[in-house]
């Protein structure tokens, strides 16, 4: 069963969403994206990353409320530094962030996380990844900044995944 629907559910929602789409409960509707549903995770299986495996589920929960906390923050911020940008620009910085988190699943998390709190502008990982060069915004303090970074993401992903 596994090898004829590699994601079960994957297919139940791309079927769900073709219907949605559509507005259509027609015949040739439900084939057509019946026939997408079970086509596209066969033929995107091999994109699939590993199984995950979730060490400490608690911690997810922490996770997202400190990445909430820091995107209300980091809203205020940026705000605050583009309103008052002419009486004292920003001082906007590459930043190379040492990393220990070498888990697929925990750095595509954490690249989620630095796209969604607003202040950090562009990331670029090590093609070793062991370095993630990252433009922040404003920053005062970069030795602050990357032990906060560590702190608040690198190490609750490393708890999670590794």
């Amino acid at each position: 069963m596994k090898r004829l629907f590699p994601a079960p559910w994957l297919s139940l929602a791309l079927w769900l969403l073709w219907l949605l789409l559509n507005l259509s409960l027609s015949a040739g509707n439900l084939l057509l994206g019946a026939a997408l549903a079970f086509a596209a995770p066969l033929m995107m299986a091999p994109l699939r990353p590993l199984p995950i495996r979730i060490r400490r589920p608690g911690v997810i929960l922490k996770l997202f409320f400190l990445v909430g906390r820091d995107v209300v923050i980091s809203n205020i911020a940026v705000a605050w530094g583009v309103l008052n940008a002419g009486k004292k620009p920003p001082r906007s910085r590459f930043i190379k962030i040492p990393l220990d988190l070498h888990d697929a699943n925990g750095l595509a998390a954490l690249s989620m996380i630095t796209t969604v709190v607003p202040g950090t502008i562009w990331s670029e990982l090590a093609l070793d990844r062991s370095i993630l060069l990252l433009h922040v915004f404003d920053l005062d303090d970069e030795a602050q900044f990357i032990e906060h970074f560590k702190a608040t993401y690198e190490r609750p992903l490393m708890e999670i995944f590794e």
